[in-house]
């Protein structure tokens, strides 16, 4: 039997259950924080943190991630959540709400990771809720998922080793999704961050393996804090490059892929369009566990501006992205 929670206690539920109760009870139904941060260079430092709840399993977790001093680290803590499933903090790393949509902290023990963070996330942006979106196999759900997108100021350091880095307004993006993510059965989901000095350029898009589009959401969001406007279409022309630079194929697990390049164009609600030229390199690639990963960019739109970018391309299978992959269970189609 369920037991009532101290959040149970407010003006919250959605469901006629307990806070500790979900809507659809599934082993990839989790709800996460994820935390971005890069050197505004756009070719130094990147840094990730995560911080998620599985109520099948009733753990928390927390990754800590990335390439410091041009080296890659990556770490992981897990726990029993207990009779606790809504405060985010675990031995060793932890999410602070400080004002929500406008300040966060987050944090992370360095002897117990292999990234220490000690870092403030401050908003620079509005937040902005994409739809709901949902994939099926068969019978089975692989995603169904709500999410919100906000750019922000991070100050605070980061630790590795001896070595500690101080940050000082560095620009970056945090996310909150929550439903359920069957992460190895989705052909090709792309995220893009695209920061620029006005404001911030996203999207989540997903895609079956022969290119049908599934879902796309985003938004152009001001730093001036006025209403994000929707991405209402987005088209893509990218490729993987290897160590000399050239196109890449990413064959079974990406041995041969150093980075990524090429244009997408964003068209938003009410008409305008965007068109970004990108180029960069793996910053943290997510094999043996999924194909693809997080790459580091350097952005130019075509209207002259230039900023960073954070681009996660990953997925199980697509004809483009991933077409020499081997693929356990049934993909949608």
């Amino acid at each position: 039997m369920a037991q009532p929670t101290p959040m149970d206690e407010y003006f919250v539920h959605q469901i006629p259950e307990l806070l500790s109760s979900v809507a659809v009870r599934n082993d990839f139904w989790r709800e996460s924080y994820f935390f971005e941060l890069h050197d505004p260079d756009g070719r130094g430092d990147v840094v990730f943190f995560t911080m998620a709840r599985y109520p099948s399993r009733k753990i928390m977790d927390s990754i800590q991630m990335g390439r410091v001093a041009g080296r890659r680290f990556g770490s992981l803590l897990s726990e029993s959540y207990g009779d606790d499933p809504h405060t985010s903090e675990l031995p060793g790393a932890r999410v602070e709400v400080v004002r929500p949509f406008e300040e966060l902290r987050i944090w992370s023990d360095q002897s117990a990771c292999a990234i220490g963070v000690d870092l403030t996330f401050r908003a620079r942006t509005r937040p902005y809720a994409l739809r709901r979106g949902t994939m099926r196999a068969g019978d089975d759900v692989v995603w169904d998922q709500s999410h919100i997108l906000q750019s922000g100021h991070y100050s605070g350091t980061y630790s590795v080793g001896d070595l500690t880095r101080e940050v000082d307004g560095w620009v970056g993006q945090r996310d909150h999704s929550w439903g359920i993510r069957d992460h190895g059965r989705c052909p090709l989901w792309m995220w893009l961050q695209i920061q620029l000095e006005d404001g911030f350029l996203g999207v989540w898009h997903w895609e079956l393996a022969n290119g049908a589009r599934i879902y796309t959401d985003g938004c152009w969001a001001a730093a001036d804090g006025s209403d994000p406007v929707p991405v209402v279409a987005f088209d893509h022309d990218m490729e993987w490059t290897g160590v000399d630079g050239g196109t890449a194929r990413y064959g079974e697990h990406g041995e041969t892929v150093e980075g990524l390049r090429g244009t997408t164009t964003f068209t938003l609600a009410g008409g305008g369009r965007i068109t970004v030229e990108a180029e960069g390199n793996f910053a943290q690639p997510y094999e043996p566990f999924h194909r693809g990963g997080l790459s580091q960019m350097s952005v130019r739109t075509d209207d002259g501006r230039r900023g960073t970018a954070i681009y996660e391309v990953t997925g199980a299978r697509h004809h483009h992205w991933f077409p020499d992959t081997v693929v356990d269970g049934v993909l949608p189609w």
